[in-house]
């Protein structure tokens, strides 16, 4: 394992945890009642380590290299606290790394919050969140950095990006929820107001060909619904997500707008899960002085996933993943032909068959393989010169992790 040895923390991270330690500490000098804090505490962590092996291209470092690549890391520590019975302050810290992407194992907050829970009743329940909130997105965008919460090494690519993982992961700032339930069932909401995390992989991602691009998030929504039917059985989504920031690439000025709307769906039995879900995405750059920067397409999602246990401690799956960078164009064709690059980096379809072993409650083995057609997730960190990649290629991925 390779983890960074900087271990400074982000400003805003910084700032984040003063302002939910000094909550905490008002909550519990306010109410004479209070619970004693020590039995309340929870401290959780988990390491994960990957072998990556591609026999073209590359993902998470060098994987089409030698033995492939071990540059898939993360370590991460959280806790939980309970200064009253209706406030609970919640954070995490992680150290990730990913190849050429993210911070190289640089630990960061990534979400620390004062949960308020102003009703709480047999009917419903609704609070707010204050901090770095974890986004709504999808089955488990809110869970993705825990391998034990995951059902592969790699969620479905064309909906989860990891490419671009810091826009979709977490804000900073406000998020209300509430449940619902209901005779057969259970209602949540769940919306969010605040400015989303910009790191270097959406900035070399986003504008691959400038030399120095920076992004500033805007004030941002995104919300979710979400209904659960006869205990988990039958679970229905859809989330709506309106992001925004300020460009700095070519010598120019601009704005980035992101707008995904996801619906998700997924049928439980004893044995079996389907889970499937379907995402259109608007990409839009403008206000560039030079008009050739300034564009707006619209990016489509789908995958379809089997899940088989066969034990408590064995499950397999296989999925069907599939993406389009622009849906006027789903080959890439018109993008090759404008001498933008090549047809096959607009796409890719995804077919991956993996298993999962627990041999004890603490600890997971995991393996999978991909045989991908199309470049379409692959990060330009990575992979520089898109003419070099090749359309074809498969993935093999084994991951070892712990929790405690």
């Amino acid at each position: 394992m390779i983890v960074s040895t900087s271990y400074q923390w982000s400003n805003v991270g910084a700032r984040l945890l003063g302002v939910i330690g000094i909550l905490s500490l008002l909550a519990t000098a306010k109410n004479a009642d209070a619970q004693d804090i020590g039995d309340t505490l929870q401290v959780h962590g988990f390491l994960s380590q990957a072998l990556v092996i591609t026999d073209d291209n590359n993902f998470f470092g060098p994987s089409s290299e030698g033995g492939g690549s071990t540059q898939f890391t993360e370590v991460g520590v959280n806790f939980s606290v309970r200064p009253h019975e209706d406030i609970l302050v919640a954070a995490q810290v992680l150290s990730r790394r990913a190849g050429g992407n993210g911070s190289e194992g640089q630990p960061k907050l990534d979400h620390g919050v004062v949960d308020y829970q102003a009703l709480s009743g047999q009917e419903r329940s609704a609070g707010i969140q204050i901090g770095r909130f974890k986004n709504p997105f999808g089955f488990y965008n809110q869970t993705r950095d825990v391998s034990f919460t995951r059902p592969s090494i790699l969620l479905p690519q064309s909906i989860y990006f990891d490419r671009t993982r810091s826009l979709g992961l977490a804000a900073d700032g406000i998020s209300f929820y509430e449940e619902e339930r209901l005779s057969k069932g259970v209602v949540r909401l769940q919306a969010g107001i605040g400015v989303p995390q910009t790191d270097n992989d959406l900035e070399r991602q986003a504008f691959p060909k400038s030399n120095r691009t920076s992004i500033d998030g805007n004030t941002s929504f995104i919300g979710q619904i979400l209904y659960e039917h006869n205990g988990g059985g039958f679970l229905a989504a859809l989330s709506i997500a309106d992001v925004s920031g300020d460009v700095r690439a070519y010598s120019d000025r601009g704005k980035l707008f992101f707008q995904p709307t996801v619906l998700s769906i997924q049928l439980n039995r004893e044995k079996w899960s389907i889970t499937s879900e379907y995402a259109i995405r608007k990409i839009e750059s403008r206000n560039f002085d030079n008009e050739i920067i300034n564009s707006k397409v619209i990016g489509e999602s789908w995958y379809l996933q089997y899940t088989r246990r066969f034990n408590s401690n064995w499950n397999g799956f296989l999925r069907y993943d599939t993406m389009v960078a622009n849906r006027n164009d789903p080959s890439g064709r018109d993008y090759e032909e404008a001498g933008s690059g090549p047809g096959h980096s607009q796409y890719a379809r995804d077919w991956t068959m993996g298993a999962q072993w627990k041999p004890h409650p603490q600890l997971l083995l995991s393996a999978e393989y991909h045989h991908v057609d199309g470049t379409g997730w692959l990060s330009v960190q990575e992979n520089p010169n898109p003419v070099d990649t090749d359309r074809y290629w498969n993935m093999f991925l084994m991951q070892l992790s712990l929790r405690f």
